[in-house]
């Protein structure tokens, strides 16, 4: 399964973006600040910027801080513990991937209590039939 992140309009507190699964549209992302990383990291604002564009291996598994079963992304230079989880706004991210169902302002979006588990959903079935999971996030 391959997952796509394709990044649109880059507001003053949040990124937004749509998602979709093997090119058919499933929903609205929201990301914190897109920053330019150096080579060692450098740029980065702890809990406060995007994960670098790139192609990302997806699992499930446990999440420990909330306790339970959760999308996360691997490999992401710079960044640990990436999540794609719902939530409203960029107080929400922590560096994570939100998704919902609609954009509620420039850098607000809502719906993600219903968007979340279709698509995890999606991507668990995926997993349980053998299949590696991959996400792809880019600008434009």
């Amino acid at each position: 399964m391959e997952l796509k992140v394709k990044r649109e309009h880059f507001g003053p507190q949040a990124t937004i973006g749509s998602m979709f699964i093997n090119g058919v549209y499933e929903c609205v992302t929201l990301e914190d600040v897109t920053r330019k990383l150096g080579p060692s990291g450098e740029g980065k604002v702890s809990g406060a910027t995007a994960i670098p564009e790139g192609r990302f291996k997806v699992i499930i598994n446990m999440s420990p801080r909330l306790g339970r079963l959760m999308m996360r992304l691997l490999g992401v230079p710079f960044f640990d513990g990436v999540l794609i989880h719902s939530g409203n706004t960029d107080v929400d991210t922590m560096g994570c991937i939100l998704v919902g169902q609609m954009v509620d302002g420039p850098d607000r979006i809502h719906g993600g209590s219903l968007a979340l588990p279709m698509l995890q959903k999606k991507v668990q079935a995926a997993l349980d039939k053998g299949e590696e999971v991959w996400i792809t996030v880019s600008s434009s």
